[in-house]
């Protein structure tokens, strides 16, 4: 308590995404949050509450004039987000190829090459990451045997090619 509080998030590796979570008394819940790849700060919070990066410092959330009475925060009020996805491609039982990015944050983005007519479907876990997973739908009759599944994730993009 005092002019402001600095609460910092330490960070470990390559950081694509900051965000900090509050609930203040007054309000609501609100979230600040930083995108290295655009290098951009988002927030619903009030004005009192802004993201601060000093170098040679990890990133901070910076509350002016705060208060015990008016702000909790939340258990966990720091998340890095950076955990890139496990690429696996196979092909199941009907001779179709099955793309997985497993344990990804944020979820990664799949597509097909040749293009397909599939969707993904994601499975959410405990720790917060995503595990997504395709299967590969032709959209016409002339698809060559070899099949390409595309992923695109804020910490890096791959593809891996199949013949089922």
């Amino acid at each position: 308590v005092g002019d402001s509080a600095v609460l910092t998030c330490p960070l470990k590796g390559a950081v694509t995404m900051l965000a900090w979570r509050a609930s203040p008394k007054a309000g609501g819940p609100c979230s600040l949050v930083y995108r290295a790849d655009r290098n951009q700060t988002e927030s619903n919070c009030s004005d009192n509450m802004n993201l601060t990066f000093r170098a040679g410092l990890a990133p901070a959330l910076e509350i002016q004039q705060p208060s015990r009475a008016r702000l909790t925060p939340c258990i966990s009020p720091c998340w890095c987000f950076a955990a890139p996805p496990r690429l696996s491609l196979y092909c199941d039982e009907q001779g179709s190829p099955v793309c997985e990015a497993a344990a990804g944050k944020p979820p990664a983005q799949l597509r097909w090459v040749p293009e397909s007519s599939s969707t993904a479907e994601e499975q959410g876990h405990d720790n917060g990451t995503v595990t997504v997973l395709s299967r590969f739908t032709a959209v016409s009759t002339r698809v060559t045997n070899v099949t390409t599944c595309m992923v695109s994730h804020p910490a890096g993009n791959w593809s891996e090619s199949i013949a089922c």
